[in-house]
């Protein structure tokens, strides 16, 4: 029986999605996982696949992988429970046996939040428009033999609880596609860029490639199919270890504020 799963992951802890030798990635640490619990031997014969790679510190909530296993019981019940703290399950889904997470995507839709002051956030609404459309998008991407091309579904730019966040859904994305848009609209927000440079940019006039903002606010929040996933709650362990995490940032948050003020102090 052929099975897909939806997955979290937080990206800092790995060498991007995809299988490496000899560093710590999600595919081989999901691969791990189920060989120890007895879903298969070989990834290959199982045609073990992911929706897609994401890249070293990106992070995720709705990757999906599927593979086939003569024990889909098993995989539903203690897949998620099996994996280490920072990868887990948010759902499942009975496929049909030739099904591959990667070509029977209908979208993909991702989040940068950005850690900086944000600025002007309608003009980066207003920028992040141009996007929207079927583009050449070798400006807003790192070098590929892949064809440029590709059509974004929308995008937007918002505030929330306080951070700026843009969301973006397109067919498929290029590598470091959606971190260059995220920098580029950045950029509108501090005033460096106008909204329009985009459009011009999308047209491939001059010779500028737009930089990469930082993988860590990037979230790949969903990949669609068509077809609903059965939830699945992230484990006790996976949920504990993200509590941990969210309480060291705020320490971290605190202690460096606390230094911050201090060091003012000193000035008065």
């Amino acid at each position: 029986m052929r099975l897909a799963f939806r997955l979290g992951y937080y990206g800092e802890n790995f060498f991007g999605s995809q299988v490496q030798a000899e560093v710590r990635t999600v595919e081989g640490e999901v691969i791990a996982t189920c060989r120890r619990v007895g879903l298969f031997d070989d990834p290959r014969a199982a045609r073990f696949a992911f929706a897609g790679r994401t890249d070293r510190g990106v992070n995720a909530v709705g990757q999906v992988c599927a593979f086939s296993t003569e024990e889909p019981e098993r995989a539903v019940t203690a897949l998620g429970f099996e994996l280490p703290g920072d990868i887990w399950t948010t759902g499942w889904a009975a496929v049909h046996d030739g099904f591959s997470p990667r070509k029977e995507a209908r979208s993909r839709t991702y989040r940068y939040y950005f850690s900086e002051e944000f600025g002007d956030v309608p003009a980066m609404d207003e920028a992040a428009q141009e996007f929207v459309g079927e583009h050449d998008f070798t400006r807003f991407s790192r070098q590929s033999e892949r064809s440029p091309i590709r059509r974004v579904i929308s995008a937007g730019v918002r505030e929330e609880d306080g951070f700026c966040v843009f969301e973006v859904t397109a067919e498929s994305f290029l590598w470091n596609m959606v971190r260059c848009m995220a920098w580029s609209l950045a950029a509108v927000g501090r005033g460096e860029m106008r909204g329009e440079e985009i459009g011009i940019l999308l047209q491939r006039q001059g010779e500028r490639r737009v930089p990469a903002a930082r993988p860590e606010g990037l979230i790949l929040t969903d990949v669609d199919y068509g077809f609903p996933f059965t939830p699945l709650p992230p484990s006790p362990k996976a949920t504990s270890a993200l509590e941990a995490r969210w309480e060291e940032f705020r320490l971290k948050e605190r202690v460096n504020g606390a230094l911050l003020e201090l060091s003012r102090d000193f000035q008065k």
